[in-house]
């Protein structure tokens, strides 16, 4: 169907009668990369989220999302925006924080960043819009898509989503930061709650 009809967005269930939407993202966006994938489901797991992600699926929404958030999030995605709902979120943040931590793994092309583009990396794993980043380190928004787009060429990543997660996994840091952020929103950090 993708193929023939060429959308640019597919709103995608996790499990379907005839087969699962996460196979099927892959298989998707193996044949047509440009596609966004927004999984929609009312399953709640974290290896759903972590392997539709894996798949290249650029949201997951559980399906109690209420009605104005749903169209919100479709836009945005639509837009190239990644969107993931607060509990997803939350969730990620626990199952990644409740992992052992993993030895540095060295990340082809990380060498070859320029210190500029360091910094945007770092801005935008604290949750940071291109705007943010650009009147923090004194750049053009322009500027900033610049380096954006060099650093999801250099790292050979999809979208900024796989850029922030590297960036997570690399910086010993994140968590601090990333638990000021989500209780900012409102969303409570795994490593603040007793």
């Amino acid at each position: 169907i993708v193929e023939a009809t060429r959308p640019d967005l597919v709103l995608m269930d996790v499990e379907m009668p005839d087969g699962d939407g996460i196979s099927a993202t892959e298989r998707i966006l193996q044949r047509s990369p440009q596609v966004r994938v927004l999984i929609l489901t009312m399953f709640d797991l974290d290896e759903y989220v972590i392997t539709a992600l894996r798949a290249g699926a650029s949201g997951f929404l559980l399906k109690t999302t209420d009605p104005q958030t749903l169209i919100d999030s479709v836009r945005e995605n639509a837009a190239g925006r990644t969107t993931l709902g607060p509990t997803v979120v939350a969730r990620l943040i626990d199952s990644f924080v409740s992992r052992p931590a993993k030895p540095v793994v060295q990340v082809p092309g990380l060498a070859d960043l320029t210190g500029r583009e360091v910094d945007v990396l770092r801005s935008m794993a604290r949750g940071q819009s291109n705007a943010e980043i650009a009147g923090e380190l004194y750049l053009a928004e322009t500027t900033v898509k610049t380096h954006v787009s060099s650093l999801l060429l250099k790292l050979d990543a999809r979208d900024r989503v796989a850029l922030v997660v590297l960036a997570l996994g690399l910086d010993p840091t994140w968590s601090l930061v990333l638990s000021q952020v989500l209780l900012s929103i409102g969303i409570p950090f795994a490593a603040d709650r007793k």
